[in-house]
């Protein structure tokens, strides 16, 4: 139960349907749209598209999607891949022989071909039950009429002000006589407007033919991109089967490689030989969490990468034998040395969807364009900002994750979704780039071992080991709790930048028929049900 003399956030509760989201307008659109009878599935392309709008640092049509769904709140859960592909023309080795070693932020081969715009209108398509036409029409409205900048938007734009500006379109777009806008300018994209309308109109041949991909190549060509119309004509997801593990009686389900949900259900295999008791930010606790996530992602920079290319062990990676290995290396006294190197990346901007609606449609999505503000490149007549997926590729000779033509790299944003006795019960999702595997996990362990309510769990401070290092990014208010002790056990902290991440879950009470949400105190959003 919630101490109310603390600052902070009650659970959100509903019977008849529940939005959680990052954005205010975000989740009124979602609630507006079951309210109007769309489902779940509308919903959340719906209040996505307005974020796409309103927190354009964070997502965008420019970038990539994964979805899970539950029908009816089967616990067969339906699993999307939204992520785009390498052009067919990539190669790793011609970047090389131009003396690259890794794809930088800004290049135009950090731009994968998107898949967002794919996977909303095969979603809608398949699963919901209005017309993209109604489902875009909240996001053009506020594109083309306009929008109040949030708080935490401010404050991102404010952050990447060295790369909005590096783009003429971006900086036209995003800044006010060259500067961030504060709090509260109305802010306009009739561009990003128009190209909505095309999709509304013409479906996924409204952003992946016509004029908006003859913008959108165009701009990558002329910054020395490899894209061709045929790569966004012929650009494609699909669906997928889950994997999952078991964790305290719930199986957890994720999208399988080449997004990192499996590095989230490795971590709580290591957890599931530590029972959690007592204090949730005990420093042993955190301590064991820490070194799961270094053993999960030493996992993740081996072998994480895009199955239809390189064969990813699943099986063995997601096997309580490796469980047992990997959790007997954890020394509670100091900090484990000799891990596989690991080239760090910094956090990154995502923005993640739940929605449950009357008919317990439950799904759980999330969309991004990697790092704040993506490539910072912008498609000049569609107002379509790039994201820098593609970074995540390795230009090392032979890597799992080699950049390679039509390949897929490997991704971080992970929806989640929690299933117990043949129903959904919790769709789920943190926010924050590399973070978001040790999210998943420290999220449901504080749960399901502490018995935490969502709002509570999701307040509660942040920290995350940096891959390959001895270096924890940690929020001040844990920082001053148990840092010495961590430095003394060998880790070296640092501050990070902003407030880690974000979160969300709807948790689904079948026994009473009612919904309990929670949403971040980090970013700007809300759950609200009806």
């Amino acid at each position: 139960m919630r101490d109310f003399s603390l600052p902070g956030r009650s659970l959100a509760v509903g019977r008849k349907g529940m939005a959680a989201t990052s954005h205010p307008a975000s989740t009124l659109t979602a609630i507006d749209i079951l309210r109007q009878g769309g489902n779940a599935i509308d919903a959340a392309v719906a209040a996505c598209a307005v974020q796409c709008v309103v927190e354009a640092g964070s997502t965008g049509v420019g970038g990539d999607c994964f979805a899970l769904l539950s029908i009816g709140g089967s616990d067969k859960i339906l699993a999307y891949n939204g992520s785009g592909r390498a052009p067919a023309a990539a190669s790793a080795e011609h970047l090389r022989s131009q003396g690259l070693t890794t794809i930088e932020r800004w290049s135009p081969h950090a731009v994968t071909v998107p898949g967002a715009v794919d996977a909303w209108t095969r979603l809608v398509s398949d699963h919901g039950r209005l017309g993209m036409a109604e489902v875009l029409a909240p996001a053009i409205e506020l594109a083309r009429g306009g929008y109040p900048v949030s708080p935490r938007v401010a404050h991102d734009l404010a952050a990447q002000h060295a790369t909005v500006e590096k783009d003429a379109s971006t900086r036209a777009t995003f800044l006010v006589d060259g500067e961030a806008p504060e709090v509260g300018t109305i802010h306009y994209q009739p561009r990003l407007a128009e190209t909505l309308e095309a999709i509304a109109r013409d479906g996924r041949n409204g952003f992946y033919r016509g004029w908006v991909a003859e913008d959108m190549v165009e701009r990558l060509e002329a910054a020395g991109g490899m894209h061709s119309p045929d790569d966004f004509a012929e650009a494609e997801g699909e669906y997928v089967e889950t994997i999952k593990t078991s964790f305290r009686g719930y199986d957890i389900h994720e999208c399988p490689p080449n997004g990192q949900g499996m590095i989230a259900l490795i971590i709580l295999n290591i957890l599931s030989h530590f029972p959690g008791s007592g204090d949730p930010l005990d420093v042993n606790r955190l301590h064991v969490e820490v070194e799961a996530t270094r053993l999960a992602y030493a996992a993740r920079q081996q072998l994480l990468a895009d199955p239809a290319k390189v064969d990813v062990p699943v099986d063995y990676l997601l096997s309580d034998r490796l469980a047992k290995e990997l959790a007997a290396q954890i020394d509670l006294d100091r900090a484990i040395e000799d891990l596989p190197r690991f080239n760090e990346m910094a956090h990154t901007d995502t923005v993640y969807i739940c929605i449950v609606d009357e008919d317990r449609n439950a799904v759980s999505f999330i969309n991004s364009i990697f790092s704040p503000y993506g490539s910072g490149i912008m498609a000049p007549k569609s107002g379509v900002l790039f994201h820098n997926r593609g970074q995540s590729f390795s230009l090392e000779a032979g890597h799992p994750n080699e950049l390679a033509p039509g390949k897929r790299p490997m991704h971080t944003i992970i929806p989640g979704m929690v299933t117990r006795g043949g129903r959904a019960v919790m769709p789920f999702g943190v926010m924050g780039g590399h973070y978001q595997a040790m999210g998943h996990a420290h999220l449901l362990s504080k749960i399901f071992d502490y018995g935490l309510d969502l709002q509570t769990a999701i307040e509660l401070p942040r920290l995350f080991p940096l891959p390959g290092t001895n270096q924890i990014d940690i929020e001040g208010r844990l920082r001053d709790r148990v840092g010495e002790e961590l430095v003394r056990r060998g880790f070296e902290l640092r501050t990070p930048e902003s407030a880690m991440g974000g979160a969300q879950a709807i948790w689904i009470d079948w026994g009473r028929g009612v919904l309990l949400g929670g949403s971040d105190t980090r970013k700007d959003g809300l759950a609200l049900g009806i």
